[in-house]
């Protein structure tokens, strides 16, 4: 299958804002239209906004943006600068003397890494929204992945680095499916093709690793399940969270853009393990911008599989940062 960057599906607009320096920041997703919007939420440790508005009972039918922002609950703040770009472009829910619009949130763990009290603010939003353009968005350490991590059972000081991707393919002439994912996991990334690892948990005996500069993993699946004799942390680090949206043109109804976000979810568990514990907060949204009749089976069918190739590019693209190392230091990886 042929992978194409997110911005082969028409209709969006995506931006990213950082502090790359404390390590943190959020993504846009806008549409001037608007789109339908669904959401899946699994795991333990969710940090949403407007979610509801976007369950079938609920009357709003007209969703204005989707923001994906680090900073944990403190990160929902820059929901508030997206709104007021939005309200001085007329976009959102007519109420008399002004509009309000309707920008669904997820906030990922970002806290322990870079400065905690640095986060995403309406200052961040709104610039996210400058940002935001038809253009491929850089894929790595920006946007809601500047501070994303992955592997961290056996803490901090053994985890790699996480970050932003995506990735999206057409299914039939003119119909698209794609996904972007800001990857903040507890479990490790591996490849879902054969599943090895990518990125994840490093083993504590630095002597063990080989000469070749390749990276050795204590497999976050043996550990929690006792065949090692690593020892997963007494207190496991509650760090984590991916959150992510699959994105189609294809026109859908609430209640298909919600199976729809029920099925990108699976790409989680095609990419990493352990998937959707309770200490992720793994929140999948999907928003159409109602461009094309299409086959909603076969955009459901292809979803996991480019949320697991957003995922993939995540780790391909990001960079080490603070001391934690990124996969391209030991992987021979192409990068776009």
């Amino acid at each position: 299958m042929k992978f194409e960057p997110i911005n082969k599906i028409p209709g969006f607009k995506i931006g990213h804002a950082q502090d790359s320096e404390a390590l943190t920041g959020c993504t846009v997703i806008l549409c001037d239209e608007g789109f339908v919007g669904g959401v899946d939420q699994r795991g333990g440790s969710p940090g949403t906004r407007e979610t509801d508005l976007l369950r079938p009972l609920h009357m709003v039918e007209t969703v204005n943006a989707i923001l994906l922002t680090g900073g944990s609950a403190f990160g929902l703040d820059a929901a508030g600068g997206v709104m007021k770009y939005l309200e001085e472009h007329h976009q959102g829910v007519n109420v008399g003397p002004t509009v309000v619009p309707i920008v669904p949130t997820a906030v990922l763990m970002d806290l322990t890494i870079g400065s905690y009290s640095i986060r995403p603010d309406q200052a961040m939003g709104y610039q996210a929204c400058l940002n935001a353009s038809a253009d491929s968005p850089k894929q790595g350490n920006y946007g809601a992945g500047t501070g994303g991590t992955v592997g961290k059972i056996l803490g901090m000081d053994h985890c790699m680095k996480g970050g932003i991707g995506h990735a999206a393919c057409e299914l039939e002439p003119g119909i698209w499916v794609g996904a972007i994912v800001a990857v903040n996991s507890l479990g490790d990334v591996v490849d879902p093709n054969n599943r090895n690892i990518l990125a994840g948990a490093q083993l504590v005996d630095e002597s063990a690793a080989d000469k070749n500069n390749k990276i050795l993993f204590a497999d976050t699946l043996s550990i929690l399940s006792g065949k090692t004799n690593q020892k997963s942390l007494e207190t496991v680090p509650v760090n984590n969270t991916v959150i992510g949206c699959v994105l189609t043109n294809v026109k859908l109804s609430k209640d298909e853009a919600n199976k729809l976000a029920q099925c990108g979810q699976n790409g989680l568990v095609l990419s990493i393990q352990p998937a959707h514990t309770m200490f992720d907060g793994d929140t999948m949204f999907a928003i159409s911008s109602q461009r094309k009749n299409g086959n909603i089976h076969a955009v459901t069918a292809f979803a996991p599989i480019v949320v697991a190739q957003a995922i993939v590019n995540a780790i391909r693209f990001a960079d080490s940062v603070g001391g934690i190392p990124a996969a391209r230091d030991f992987l021979s990886t192409e990068r776009e």
